[in-house]
């Protein structure tokens, strides 16, 4: 698949088949990601794979209490309400594969770098034939410390991005982009 096409063809896909992600596709996923730019070269990223379908389960049930002890949120988007009630919601869509794109406390922007790293790993899913999407309901938990620890994410890590990746059991149709919009062009 050409670059272009994996950035056209690229969605967040929310249902998944029980096929499993075989760890050395993961490995590539992982490889894909580290090729991303960072600043000053200072790759700052770090991975946390869960693919334990009880540890997932688990995840998702604290998430779910985490985002429902977040009034703020909720208050902002009410239909989270609704979903995280729901006990047979899964944030992960019954994915079976979570990388956690984590960042070290180095470099100007270490964040930022993240976000590129999931970006490379995303167009690498989608080149693979597999669905991804950024799970940001489970950030919340993912900050804790109990969880970090249960993640081996060491203390001085942030958990940035969450995502998911598995085999999509449905393709979801392109949604409509607006066009570019320029502020400026001197």
């Amino acid at each position: 698949m050409e670059v272009r096409d994996a950035i056209y063809h690229r969605r967040a896909v929310r249902s998944f088949t029980e096929r499993a992600v075989d760890r050395s596709i993961v490995q590539r996923l992982l490889e894909a990601a580290v090729q991303a730019p960072s600043a000053v070269n200072g790759q700052p990223w770090a991975f946390a794979i869960v693919q334990d379908k009880a540890k997932l389960a688990s995840l998702s049930d604290r998430a779910k209490t985490s985002v429902t002890e977040a009034r703020e949120l909720l208050a902002s988007h009410p239909e989270l309400e609704a979903m995280t009630a729901d006990p047979s919601f899964n944030v992960f869509y019954n994915a079976g594969t979570l990388i956690v794109i984590c960042s070290k406390p180095v470099g100007l922007h270490p964040e930022w770098d993240c976000y590129l790293a999931g970006q490379n790993l995303m167009l690498a899913a989608c080149d693979l034939g597999l669905g991804s999407c950024p799970i940001g309901l489970v950030w919340p938990l993912l900050s804790k410390p109990d969880v970090k620890r249960e993640l081996h994410i060491p203390e001085d890590y942030s958990a940035v991005l969450p995502l998911i990746v598995g085999y999509p059991a449905i393709r979801p149709p392109a949604t409509e982009r607006n066009p570019p919009e320029i502020l400026c062009w001197q």
